[in-house]
């Protein structure tokens, strides 16, 4: 039999190649396949041609009839089908009839069935109806039940539920009496839409009227109880089904499955994955989808990604297929794999599939989660480059994006441009932008939101007040959080443990521990199960406030409820006990935690860092620390910054700097607490050629330390004699525009002072004046009294200059500062002729004068003028 060829696209786009017409292959047989090929869309598709019964098939008395007729037509069915799609489906119905009645087939009861086949497999429902309606006023119309189960077919594929029921009793007016496939179709159709009781009473009036039902029958009504999220019951009718010796087929299997999935029993659909390989039905592509998605909600990412790897290398038999590139995307992004994300993605497309709206959904969640807005952005943009039409999914996930990145003037922009093209918010929509603006502070927006939802019709949910509370309780808004609370009881929502965790949490944040305390109360008045979340912030937030014993109390609590210890409250409750000075239990409950199935995590180990860091046993915190490298637990700058206070505090600094060398092998970055604990063992050690070192790794941080940090450094440097490095690192300070206060300059001055360094003393006490700050009194005494011991010569040179640097221009008088030395010479100034108030440069030489030699001016009280103005 000559069959057509349909070629894939050619590789090279529509700029490399000239435009090529539309090509087209057709074969005569008696199921003829018509094929055609459009390099210029890409598309390709393969269409069997049904002739249907022509005039040549007619009855003698009719073929001669309509021979001569010039307006009737001899077309083919295929023919026909194709005419009445290119009339306009909203046109006035009198266009189709009038063409329906020029064909010549149309005496042909035989033709209807097939008329009706093939136009409802185009999916055109409204054609399908007019040619329907057309049919049964034809003379020799005789109605059957493949017609009306083609129909009863085509309204459940359209979600039209009443009208599939309103066929299944028309045809029983008209004599036809259902059979299998009639039911099955109507059971389907209820499937779809989530009707399952409607479905399981049509089943049993399919018993009744005495019609057995089929495996389509079974696996029809499977669905329809498993869509729904009844899963018992769907293992119900399969129970029933075996047991009426309809043996069970793999697409029962994946219908089960799917049942469990959708019912969220995750656990159970794994074994019965694992029931199902003890038979002889080989799974396929679909149940290994399933099978990946069940094992990604539980966490077993190894799992899962091993099912995805043996189908790729054929051993499983079922190449994966778009839904499973697609599972893995998210099983990526779940783990916080975003890097895989993208990989598994160009593999999809590297392999030959063309990504849909939700792969591309799926890219660009993992993006959002992670708050990566440009490359969500560009995920996005290539949605509309790849001829997809962004939906809901995408533009919240955008939004989410843009709030996770604190950006939530574009989140907003995002959000209007929803609008504008037409697409309808949904709850998480508004729950993304309520977030977006929440957690940026921008409080009052988000709750302006929760009026918009409101007003548009979208009820706020539980997930809308725990953003809410979460975000009120970051940024210490008291009265916000009892506003909000009150919102949901007078809604009607029911407060859950995640509501209620977000509510306690929000009053610990802000200092309210008693509310925490009484709300809490009330979660357990109303029989809100508390989870190990509940119980963490109750311990970590009395922590916090030195509510030791509640602590410990809310511990033993939880013991009793038999509740699951995670572990953050491990940590919690460690952290308590090292913070009371009970080593022992600490050591206790880490022992204890050490047998559970995960073990401590890098906050436990931490916890215990900190705790013999307190006790001073770096012996033990050191131990502690190498069981985390032996357990693969990777450190972080707050276990190494731990640490390295015990070595500091149990006289250990060679080990300080040991750990640092650690870090910057493992590339784990440094922060404030880290430079103090090494610039303290550098001290301890007296290690001046370190320090020096050290400047190299804190300079590109120097516009973001403190100050305090910064003058230890500089202290440290000066302390070594190296006065010029001190300097030059002053620069550098100062380069980055930190902020320069009178302690800067006093440690300058207390290093150069020690060094004999007058000169650059002087210096740097202009430099304050020239900055704005002023010198203190103790500086020009540690000044005054060096140069009394200096000897004559530099004792003048020195008074000489200290005279002169207060006398700059522009720079005011600071009585409060020179009082101190001598109170009636400094208590007045005068005004110069640049109308400034300053202090004369031969007042402040003989003020100096009288501080190192005594007073040689003898002053009555009644002189009321400076020496200047006496022209002394």
């Amino acid at each position: 039999m000559d069959t057509s060829l349909h070629f894939p696209p050619h590789p090279l786009t529509q700029t490399h190649l000239k435009p090529k017409p539309r090509f087209t292959l057709q074969c005569s047989t008696s199921n003829n396949l018509v094929g055609f090929v459009d390099y210029n869309k890409g598309e390709r598709q393969v269409s069997v041609h049904v002739p249907g019964f022509k005039k040549k098939d007619l009855p003698k008395h009719i073929r001669t009839r309509v021979q001569h007729d010039r307006f009737q037509k001899d077309w083919a069915v295929s023919e026909l089908v194709s005419k009445i799609l290119k009339l306009n489906q909203h046109e006035d119905v009198d266009d189709v009839v009038g063409l329906l009645n020029q064909w010549v087939g149309r005496f042909s009861r035989k033709n209807y069935p097939i008329l009706i086949r093939e136009i409802s497999q185009t999916g055109s429902l409204e054609h399908s109806n007019q040619v329907f309606k057309w049919m049964k006023n034809q003379k020799n119309y005789c109605a059957n039940n493949d017609i009306y189960n083609t129909m009863i077919r085509l309204y459940a594929r359209h979600n039209q539920t009443d009208q599939a029921r309103g066929l299944f009793f028309e045809m029983q007016k008209w004599r036809c009496k259902p059979d299998a496939e009639t039911y099955n179709a109507l059971i389907s159709a209820h499937g779809r839409a989530g009707q399952w009781r409607w479905a399981t009473n049509i089943m049993e009036d399919m018993l009744r009227a005495a019609v057995p039902p089929t495996r389509s029958t079974y696996n029809n009504l499977i669905h329809a109880c498993g869509s729904s999220g009844n899963w018992k019951e769907a293992l119900k009718v399969s129970k029933k089904m075996t047991e009426n010796g309809v043996g069970p087929d793999l697409v029962t299997h994946n219908i089960v499955l799917s049942a469990f999935k959708t019912g969220s029993q995750y656990s159970k659909a794994l074994s019965y994955f694992e029931l199902m390989k003890g038979t002889k039905i080989r799974p396929d592509t679909t149940t290994l989808n399933i099978v990946i998605h069940c094992l990604g909600k539980l966490g077993h990412f190894e799992k899962a990604n091993d099912i995805f790897h043996s189908m790729r290398k054929k051993r499983a038999q079922c190449d994966p297929d778009i839904v499973t590139f697609t599972s893995i995307v998210h099983l990526y992004s779940v783990a916080g794999q975003i890097e895989n994300c993208k990989a598994v993605f160009d593999t999809m497309i590297a392999e030959g599939f063309k990504p849909n709206i939700i792969s591309y959904n799926a890219l660009l969640g993992a993006y959002a989660s992670r708050g990566m807005d440009k490359e969500a952005l560009s995920v996005f943009n290539d949605i509309k480059k790849n001829g997809f039409r962004p939906d809901v999914v995408s533009y919240t996930s955008l939004i989410n994006a843009y709030g996770k990145s604190q950006q939530p003037e574009k989140a907003l922009e995002v959000f209007n441009k929803m609008k504008k093209n037409k697409l309808k918010p949904n709850l998480v929509t508004y729950n993304a932008m309520i977030d977006a603006f929440g957690s940026n502070g921008f409080l009052p927006e988000a709750v302006n939101m929760v009026h918009e939802m409101e007003t548009n019709g979208v009820q706020p949910n539980i997930v809308t007040i725990s953003t809410l509370l979460a975000c009120c309780g970051r940024y210490g808004q008291k009265v916000k959080i009892d506003s909000i609370l009150a919102a949901a009881d007078s809604r009607g929502i029911r407060l859950n443990t995640v509501a209620y965790n977000s509510a306690i949490g929000s009053y610990m944040n802000i200092g309210e521990c008693d509310k925490s305390v009484a709300l809490y109360k009330s979660m357990r008045e109303k029989n809100v199960t508390p989870d190990s979340v509940t119980f963490n912030v109750l311990i970590s937030g009395c922590s916090k406030m030195s509510k030791y014993t509640e602590a410990l109390e809310y511990f033993d609590e939880m013991v009793d409820l038999n509740i699951t210890m995670s572990s953050e409250v491990y940590s919690s409750v460690i952290s308590v006990y090292s913070k009371q000075g009970q080593l022992l239990e600490a050591e206790s409950l880490f022992s204890k935690m050490r047998m559970t199935h995960g073990g401590p995590d890098v906050v436990a180990y931490t916890a215990m860092l900190h705790a013999y860091s307190t006790a001073e046993k770096w012996e033990d915190a050191f131990a502690v620390f190498q069981e985390m490298e032996m357990k693969g637990v990777e450190p972080d700058l707050i276990a190494c910054s731990a640490l390295m206070r015990a070595f500091n505090r149990g006289n250990q600094p060679a080990k300080v700097l040991v750990v640092a060398e650690f870090m910057q092998d493992r590339n784990i970055p440094m922060n404030e607490t880290i430079y103090y604990e090494m610039l303290s063992a550098c001290s301890i050690l007296q290690d001046w050629r370190k320090t020096v070192e050290l400047v190299g790794l804190m300079e590109p941080s120097f516009n973001t330390m403190s100050i305090g940090l910064l003058n230890q450094l500089l202290h440290l440097i000066g302390k070594s004699g190296k006065t010029e490095t001190m300097i030059k690192v002053f620069y550098k300070i100062v380069a980055t525009g930190a902020e320069i206060n009178n302690s800067t300059y006093s440690v300058l001055l207390k290093n150069l002072l020690a060094a004999q360094n007058w000169r650059k003393y002087l210096e740097v006490m202009e430099w304050m004046e020239d900055s704005g700050v002023a010198p203190s009194v103790d500086m020009y005494q540690s000044i005054l009294a060096f140069a009394q011991s200096s000897g004559r010569e530099y004792s003048v040179v020195i008074q000489d200059r200290v005279g002169i640097a207060p006398a700059k221009k522009n720079m005011p008088i600071r009585s409060q500062q020179i009082s101190y030395l001598n109170p009636d010479l400094m208590n007045h100034s005068c005004e110069s002729e640049t109308g400034y108030t300053s202090v004369h440069r031969l007042d402040r030489i003989k003020m100096l004068s009288w501080m190192i030699d005594g007073p040689r001016v003898q002053r009555s009280d009644t002189d009321s003028c400076c020496w200047h103005c006496h022209g002394i």
